[in-house]
């Protein structure tokens, strides 16, 4: 019996196995299909991504050129760059009597940067645009891809306000330092004041505190300071308030005023050299000793400020150039009348600007510090008279600068009571380790 069932129970098995081996089979064709067919949707999708952005700059599309970036170096011409960038001599000749009236090509400085937007077809990639940054905002473009013309542009800027803060433990520069502020912002508090405090006498324990605005481009590219808006600085124990206000929108008068309207500035500027990198190395002192000289008292009638050669003097008041001249150890001066009371005299320049007769403003650059005459090193030795009498200025009350109109000083006070009511409200956070006092410079 086992026997006779066995023949038909082998044919029934073989014919299972082979209907499970095509079975098998189809499923692996589907399921290869099916991973063949995820891996062309995936390829499909990645072909689907979208483009990079076509970047933009100086009004350009960038991707339509070949893009060159570099830096005029010294010697350069604007002639010489496009002659390497195969522009010919007449063409050169043509965009430079062309563009002569909107930018004088002859005025390229050494280290500013350049770009040339090149054609992308031609193999010799032949610029037809040139685009020089006079700094990190304003720009020049010479287009010459068809006709030819030039025009000014700047980059948009973004104003961002900001606030600031520090006390004086060795100097100015190290409190911003500390505080990773920019040290323009000296530079700007010393324009402010520079009628009212000595920077060159700031206190340990003098206090600051900032509104300011700085710029920015593409929201992050910082390119400096804006200007500041209002301030407080408390010297020796004295606050001093300082507030921005135009006077007149027409031309554009902008000075600063205390919380109660009084102009900040003064007749006379507290120094004849700007605040950045000068220090006072002698002052006016009738019983000096010079050990030079035997140690004899030989005194000094004027206050010396200590600058690099070249430094810009200038005018620490309006007045008329009487003096010009170089003679004995004074060396190179200029002496300035400013009316029938105050006089000035600024010694040992390197080179003189402001000529006799000549009126010169406050502010106005009459000469540069040199060692010229009696010196021993850099700086220029300021001289003060009043009433014919050469006295120390930085003990003289001067005169003050024309009050605020008062048909503005009410808007005035009502403008700065915001401002005001900010700055009170900054607090200073005193270091926890006080440095030792240095001298300020």
């Amino acid at each position: 019996m086992g026997k006779r069932m066995g023949r038909p129970y082998l044919q029934y098995r073989k014919k299972t196995m082979k209907i499970a081996k095509i079975t098998l089979l189809t499923l692996l064709l589907v399921a290869l299909y099916a991973c063949s067919g995820e891996k062309k949707n995936e390829k499909e999708i990645v072909q689907v991504e979208a483009a990079a952005p076509d970047p933009m700059e100086f009004g350009f599309h960038l991707n339509d050129y070949v893009v060159v970036r570099d830096t005029v170096r010294s010697g350069d011409s604007f002639g010489e760059i496009l002659g390497k960038n195969h522009i010919g001599y007449s063409k050169i000749f043509q965009i430079a009597e062309k563009t002569k009236d909107t930018f004088d090509i002859t005025k390229l400085k050494a280290g500013k940067p350049y770009t040339l937007l090149c054609t992308k077809g031609d193999s010799l990639q032949r610029p037809e645009c040139f685009i020089y940054q006079e700094n990190s905002i304003d720009y020049v473009v010479i287009n010459f891809k068809d006709s030819i013309n030039a025009y000014k542009e700047s980059k948009p800027v973004k104003i961002v306000e900001k606030e600031a803060s520090g006390v004086i433990l060795s100097s100015l520069s190290a409190s911003l330092d500390d505080a990773g502020l920019s040290q323009l912002l000296a530079y700007n508090m010393s324009d402010i004041y520079a009628w009212t405090i000595d920077f060159f006498r700031l206190q340990k324990g003098d206090e600051f505190k900032l509104i300011y605005t700085e710029k920015y481009i593409n929201d992050t590219t910082y390119v400096g300071i804006d200007k500041i808006h209002a301030a407080y600085f408390k010297h020796n124990g004295e606050p001093f308030y300082a507030f921005e206000f135009e006077t007149d929108s027409v031309k554009q008068i902008v000075d600063f005023y205390d919380e109660n309207a009084k102009n900040l500035r003064r007749a006379f500027l507290k120094a004849p050299v700007r605040y950045k990198h000068v220090r006072i190395s002698s002052r006016y002192n009738l019983r000096r000793r010079i050990k030079l000289y035997g140690n004899r008292i030989r005194p000094h009638k004027g206050t010396d400020f200590a600058a690099p050669i070249g430094t810009p003097i200038i005018s620490t008041a309006n007045g008329v150039v009487v003096e010009s001249a170089r003679r004995g150890g004074n060396g190179n001066y200029v002496k300035v009348k400013h009316n029938s009371t105050y006089t000035t005299q600024y010694l040992h320049m390197s080179k003189r600007k402001a000529k006799v007769g000549e009126f010169v403003k406050q502010g106005d650059v009459i000469g540069w510090v040199g060692m010229t005459g009696n010196t021993s090193g850099p700086h220029v030795c300021y001289r003060f008279w009043k009433n014919g009498r050469q006295v120390d200025p930085f003990k003289q009350k001067l005169p003050d600068a024309d009050p605020i109109d008062l048909k503005l000083k009410e808007s005035y006070l009502e403008f700065i009571k915001p401002l005001k009511q900010q700055l009170d409200g900054i607090q200073i956070e005193l270091p926890i380790e006080e440095a030792p006092i240095t001298a300020i410079n």
